[in-house]
């Protein structure tokens, strides 16, 4: 990756970070799958109104909409899912360290599933010490539940999976000659149709009280800043820096929901983030290569 792809990584990694923040408001006014869907449909209305403002078309064929909907599949509707479900069983620092495994279900999956994405040493080695890095920084403490709610880790994990094969799968929309604003804008709405059977079948939305002012925009900017603005950049880092590297930002959403937390909410960094910190950023060195190569 050259400066460019590094920058939007760590933009990227901002905005994903953030999403916590959203969410934590989010969640004492609405339930998980509501706020799913909210996600995704708001983020959807934004960017199709934004494709003609900008002069672009969405596709019409046949083939560029069952992309979408295998892209919004892998890459929203089933982890999403899942990881609300597990989160229902298991913390949520649990929850993040095994979403941390997200780039070594990618490394696997690539070097199978691809040509130029293949494993090397210096890309596994990076890889565990950028999850040992995600584990430190969290705390090991949260270990201690690993062997409890088996079923509940291991639809995490399948969450894992899910955007691994989805990584590999978005990586036909530049080959299809689809924009990364187009691309985007078919995966919201695409999941938007998937998840809202879901919502209707288990919140049962007309039910529920109205959320207060806080709660809207925490949706709010969740959907423009965490969802809508956040996939342009995916999928723009997608086509030129593959799937591999994109899912560095899993190691990057710590350190950036932790900086946030001290600079926005003047908490306090303890020892073991600066350590993770450092580890994380040694297993970003260790993928890249450059830096080694150099030595």
């Amino acid at each position: 990756m050259g400066p460019a792809e590094w920058a939007m990584l760590l933009l990227l990694s901002v905005l994903w970070g953030g999403s916590f923040f959203f969410i934590g408001i989010a969640v004492t006014g609405l339930p998980p799958f509501t706020i799913v869907l909210l996600r995704v449909a708001l983020a959807a209305v934004v960017l199709n109104l934004a494709m003609p403002l900008m002069g672009l078309r969405m596709p019409r064929d046949g083939k560029s909409w069952a992309a979408f909907f295998g892209m919004g599949l892998l890459n929203n509707a089933i982890p999403f899912c899942l990881i609300v479900w597990g989160q229902t069983q298991i913390a949520s620092g649990l929850a993040s360290i095994l979403n941390a495994m997200t780039p070594v279900a990618t490394v696997v999956v690539a070097h199978f599933l691809t040509t130029d994405e293949k494993m090397t040493g210096n890309r596994l080695a990076g890889v565990l010490i950028g999850l040992a890095g995600v584990v430190c920084m969290i705390g090991p403490g949260v270990l201690s539940g690993l062997g409890d709610k088996v079923w509940a880790q291991a639809a995490v994990l399948g969450a894992t999976v899910s955007y691994a094969f989805a990584g590999i799968f978005g990586r036909r929309f530049k080959a299809m000659g689809i924009s990364p604003l187009a691309t985007a804008t078919g995966q919201v709405t695409a999941s938007s149709v998937l998840l809202a059977p879901v919502v209707l079948l288990v919140d049962q939305p007309w039910t529920l009280a109205m959320p207060g002012l806080d709660v809207w925009a925490a949706v709010v900017g969740l959907a423009l800043l965490s969802t809508t603005f956040a996939y342009i950049l995916f999928f723009r880092i997608m086509a030129s820096a593959g799937a591999t590297n994109l899912s560095l930002v899993t190691f990057l959403i710590p350190v950036s929901a932790i900086l946030l937390g001290t600079f926005v909410l003047h908490e306090t960094l303890a020892p073991k983030h600066f350590l993770g910190m450092a580890l994380i950023g040694a297993g970003l060195a260790a993928i890249d290569g450059r830096l080694f190569r150099r030595r």
